[in-house]
């Protein structure tokens, strides 16, 4: 995990806006100043809900998260604000709000999902289109029933640099996409209008330390350049000079030309020529491929790092460049450029993840569904300026005369960590320096260092009390007991009418609650208001405790104890499907009061109203010899990381069904099945157990037939009677077969 220089107060003050407060962050910096060290840190340290999303496949990998269109479900072509017209332009066909959503086919738990997410992390926003924005927050609203709220209430951290890569958008939809929008950033989205991010400027920089060359490079991306700076860069012109002794990397504006160059420079070389095969498994494609599949390399070539050293001190970073010194069937050695130092390379995996809703521990959670393994490295004779993104090089010789996207030359100098280094094969002009003029009209909304530390105390308070209202909404608790209701017409039920009078009382009560609870909310409002002119809480205190202890009991007596009463009725009519939908109600009624039990504010911590709930049913039940019911949920204590894959292991070799498991679990089928698929894989059970021959075959057969790892194609042809835990057992189990010829061999 990267640790942030204390120093940076920038950074900790965006740090705080995150995780304090509600506000929408665009966090931006010159390159080299500390952006992907900042989205990391927020991943590990922020306690909200949280997605991360990208605009690309590699760009979200390297992110740790998944692309935009993937999660959103996003069109392809361009979205247009509000009702459009129904027309197509050049047969390009536009998106409206209307048909965006029949086109979308979002599964339970991922509407779950998207209601319980506190902060979306859009990574690389500078090439994230304004109406791909504009479509995410429409979702968004949609999903959450918070038509009003921008992105119906998600805090939203933008993290790019604007004065690099732009949004590519095709002449055609321009022309469609311009009726509506001012240019293609996704600062002029239309969501942005209504709730504008605060702008925060990362200004320490780590990668360059020279201040003429930092000078040069801050007038180049502001469009200020002047002579004298093109004179110093162009005083490095060299356009014969090849750096084929000093481990230079060619930037060129073409992916034609960096091809080029790697074919040449590897064919040209004497020795044999080595193949390393990347490995895909499970979902992960080859878009998002962060080098080769199919590595080629000889003794002598120039490679890059496509990753940070995790060891400490750290030897290599993204971008640093090496030579291949020795090559073997299974083991690279590099020497390192500038210190010369030897490395045994081993291969690294990245991971293709998919993002899931844990209801019992309140959390976002990511499951990885597919990885791609291969050697960190890729050729580094040449790289385009886009794919250089992000990297760093100690030498470079930059040909970018022909420059065709303003931000361009920026992205290609700013790589280099230092004008020594530096080489140009073409001469810079002021033509060839462009910076849109949108992008320095939005720069100058940065909010000063000083003022942050203002804002940031009002913006916390106002966190605090939208914290502390939200927990008295009951939207959520109304939906699930409409939806139960719903559910249950058309089941065959044990004793139905006991089971439809149960669901209507529970709708009546949840319809009760929301009435006490806006009731509640309004004096909240007024409560809250007193704390912020006089400083005083004792009334909010008091109110608050007052409503813990009357929505516990509320919510004990008239929600839960009815439940498990009827649970046990249905326990013992063996009727599995609704149980597990009656288990579900239950441990939604148990999230809710968790939250009411968990208010705060500021400093105060509300238990006094659960103190005298509990007062009063022990009264209660000494006057009338009653025993008193436990008023709390099953523990939620952190388990062995594999337990409970053991724990359904034991009850499946035990002779119980993946269902009943399920039950006696009180968890999910497919969490059950994906238990046992990872037994398989772990050598703890045999694939023939959990898969039946029939399917082994047939999943075997569709492998062959695809060529694919990935498990979503074979599902489309196996259809719903087969799971995507059974595909990833037999996936498994074919990989160790193959590992194991190896071995014999």
């Amino acid at each position: 995990m990267p640790q942030p220089d204390n120093t940076n107060t920038i950074f900790h003050l965006a740090a705080d806006f995150i995780n304090h407060t509600h506000r929408h962050i665009f966090l931006t910096g010159k390159a080299g100043t500390g952006k992907t060290t900042f989205l990391k840190y927020i991943k590990e340290h922020t306690k909200k809900n949280t997605v991360v999303v990208a605009p690309t496949g590699v760009a979200a990998i390297n992110a740790g998260g998944v692309t935009m269109h993937s999660f959103f479900q996003l069109p392809f072509g361009p979205f247009v604000p509000g009702t459009k017209r129904g027309f197509a332009m050049d047969e390009i066909s536009s998106t409206d709000k209307h048909s965006l959503f029949r086109n979308i086919r979002f599964t339970n738990d991922k509407k779950a999902l998207l209601q319980e997410m506190e902060l979306l992390i859009i990574d690389e926003v500078s090439m994230v289109r304004c109406d791909m924005l504009d479509a995410i927050d429409t979702i968004l609203r949609h999903f959450r029933n918070k038509p009003l709220l921008p992105f119906g209430g998600v805090q939203v951290l933008f993290i790019g640099d604007l004065y690099q890569l732009p949004p590519v958008v095709p002449d055609a939809e321009w022309q469609l996409l311009s009726e509506y929008y001012n240019s293609s950033f996704f600062f002029d989205a239309k969501v942005i209008d209504q709730a504008p991010p605060l702008y925060i400027e990362l200004k320490k920089i780590y990668r360059q330390n020279e201040q003429t060359f930092i000078d040069i490079l801050n007038r180049v991306r502001n469009s200020e350049v002047l002579q004298d700076d093109l004179t110093t860069l162009n005083s490095l012109y060299r356009p014969d000079f090849k750096g084929e002794d000093g481990e230079y990397i060619v930037l060129s504006t073409h992916n034609r030309k960096a091809d080029e160059i790697n074919t040449r420079r590897l064919a040209d070389m004497p020795g044999k020529l080595y193949r390393f095969e990347g490995r895909i498994e499970g979902d992960f494609s080859d878009k998002a491929l962060p080098t080769e599949l199919v590595l080629q390399l000889k003794i002598g070539a120039q490679v890059m790092f496509l990753k940070n050293d995790l060891a400490q001190p750290r030897r290599y970073y993204n971008g640093k460049i090496a030579t291949v010194k020795e090559i073997n069937d299974t083991e690279i050695t590099l020497v390192l450029s500038g210190s010369h130092e030897e490395l045994k390379l081993e291969k690294e995996t990245w991971r293709n993840i998919r993002y899931s809703y844990n209801q019992e521990e309140n959390s976002i959670e990511e499951e990885e569904i597919g990885s791609f393994t291969q050697f960190p490295i890729r050729l580094a004779w040449a790289i385009t300026i886009h794919k250089s993104q992000g990297l760093t090089f100690e030498r470079a010789i930059i040909d970018a005369g022909y420059a065709f996207a303003p931000g361009q030359v920026y992205v290609a100098l700013s790589r280099c960590t230092s004008l020594e280094g530096l080489v140009l094969h073409s001469r810079i002009s002021h033509g060839s320096i462009r910076t849109d003029r949108q992008v320095i009209e939005f720069a100058e909304k940065e909010v000063a260092a000083n003022e942050l530390v203002v804002l940031l105390e009002m913006e916390r308070k106002k966190f605090q009390a939208t914290t502390l209202l939200q927990l008295f909404d009951w939207y959520r608790m109304q939906a699930t007991m409409r939806s139960h209701g719903v559910w249950i017409q058309d089941k065959k039920v044990p004793d139905f009418d006991a089971s439809i009078q149960l669901s209507r009382h529970l709708s009546s009560k949840t319809e009760q609650q929301q009435e006490v609870a806006n009731k509640f909310v309004v004096q909240l409002h007024q409560l809250l208001d007193t704390v912020v002119q006089t400083g005083e809480t004792e009334q909010l205190e008091a109110r608050v405790n007052k409503a813990i202890g009357y929505f516990t009991q509320s919510i004990y007596e008239d929600l839960i104890k009815p439940l498990k009463a009827h649970i046990e009725t249905v326990r013992k009519a063996r009727s599995k499907k609704y149980l597990l939908q009656l288990m579900g109600l239950e441990s939604d009624c148990w999230h809710k009061l968790r939250q009411i039990w968990e208010v705060s504010y500021a400093d105060l911590n509300f238990t006094q109203g659960l103190k005298d709930y509990l007062q009063l049913r022990e009264e209660e039940a000494t006057a009338t010899g009653e025993k008193v019911p436990a008023a709390k949920p099953p523990a939620k204590g952190k388990v062995e990381k594999g337990s409970s894959r053991r724990g359904t292991l034991e009850l499946y070799l035990g002779g119980k069904s993946i269902p009943d498991i399920a039950v006696a679990r009180q968890l999910a089928v497919s969490t059950i099945e994906s238990h046992l698929a990872q037994c398989v894989e772990a050598g703890e059970l045999d694939l023939h157990r959990f898969v039946s021959e029939s399917n082994v075959k047939l999943i075997i057969s569709h492998i062959k037939e695809l060529g694919a790892t990935a498990t979503g194609p074979i599902k489309e042809r196996v259809g719903p009677a087969i799971s995507f835990a059974e595909i990833r057992a037999v996936q498994w189990y074919l990989k160790k077969q193959q590992e194991e010829e190896i071995m014999r061999d």
